[in-house]
């Protein structure tokens, strides 16, 4: 089976009880904060996937993880269905499709916005509403700096990328000045 399959089946199933508890955004911020200290861990994510620890440690390690996160019933009873089928390293994957799910069902959709520098406010907000005009959805800026850039800004709502960075105009220039 495909991995992007189990993981959204995973998400789906922890969506549905988020939508019925009306609280699907509080779930979303704790899985990310369970997927964030299991990326921050390698050892931590080992020894939870491990089948050469014994279940029970295993178990008593991620119940301890989810009292010093403070979990919700929940979602710790989730993240104790993950380990039991085998599945908790796939944990990552399901907070990434748990937050697409939930964005979908509230209307909303994720850019990201690559500058060589911090972006301006106005021109941050100005970018924010473009895109949301483009996409008819509430868009959620993810910004990044990258200096290699140079200038500009590479845009990227869903499969759409809009670059235009200094660094990729003065590479198409070299190409045109190079075929000729």
């Amino acid at each position: 089976m495909i991995v992007g399959s189990i993981a959204r089946r995973y998400a789906k199933a922890l969506l549905e009880i988020g939508i019925q508890q009306q609280s699907f955004d509080a779930l979303g911020k704790e899985l990310e904060r369970v997927a964030e200290t299991l990326k921050a861990s390698p050892e931590l994510r080992t020894a939870l996937e491990n089948p050469i620890f014994p279940t029970e440690k295993r178990r008593h390690v991620l119940e301890e993880i989810a009292r010093r996160l403070a979990l919700s019933k929940v979602l710790r009873n989730f993240v104790m269905l993950l380990l039991d089928k085998n599945r908790i390293g796939k944990l990552p994957d399901i907070a990434r499709a748990y937050r697409t799910l939930v964005d979908e069902h509230a209307g909303r959709v994720r850019a990201s916005i690559t500058s060589a520098r911090p972006l301006d406010p106005a021109l941050e907000q100005r970018l924010k509403s473009a895109l949301e005009k483009q996409s008819g959805k509430v868009v959620i800026l993810e910004k990044h700096e990258d200096p290699a850039i140079v200038g500009g800004v590479i845009t990227q709502l869903g499969d759409l990328m809009f670059d235009g960075s200094v660094r990729t105009q003065l590479a198409q220039l070299r190409e045109e000045l190079l075929s000729e």
